[in-house]
Order: C-alpha cells, then sequence, then structure tokens
C-alpha cells in the first residue's frame, strides 16, 4: 500500500473492502467462483463509475479523479 506505518492509506482499502463485502456479497447467493468473480467485477465497475461518494462531492471516483 505505500509506506511501513502509513495507516491512512490502508483504511481506503479496508472501506472499499467492507462495502463489497456487507452491501453486496453477503446480499447475493454466490453458487460458484466464476459467479463470485463476476459479481466483484460488477462491483467494481459499479463503484468506481457509478456510485456516488459524500467526500468527493456527490461524485462518482471516476469523475473526481
Amino acid at each position: 500500500m505505500g509506506d511501513v506505518g502509513a495507516c491512512w492509506k490502508n483504511a481506503v482499502v479496508k472501506w472499499f473492502f467492507v462495502n463489497l463485502k456487507h452491501d453486496y456479497l453477503l446480499k447475493i447467493p454466490q453458487p460458484t467462483h466464476e459467479h463470485m468473480r463476476n459479481d466483484v467485477s460488477a462491483y467494481m465497475r459499479y463503484y468506481n463509475f457509478e456510485q456516488l461518494h459524500r467526500v468527493n462531492g456527490d461524485l462518482p471516483q471516476i469523475e473526481y479523479e
């Protein structure tokens, strides 16, 4: 993630995985590994291109960057 001891950089990744797990994967049955792979890819596209982020002025990640 970055420098040793730079805990604030890891927080962004942890927040993403918390959202992925609790908002998406645990609510949708995952019968196969391939199904889960497709769902994770779909969630990543949603998270980066569609979901509005309050800290980014209600813009998707891709527009904010």
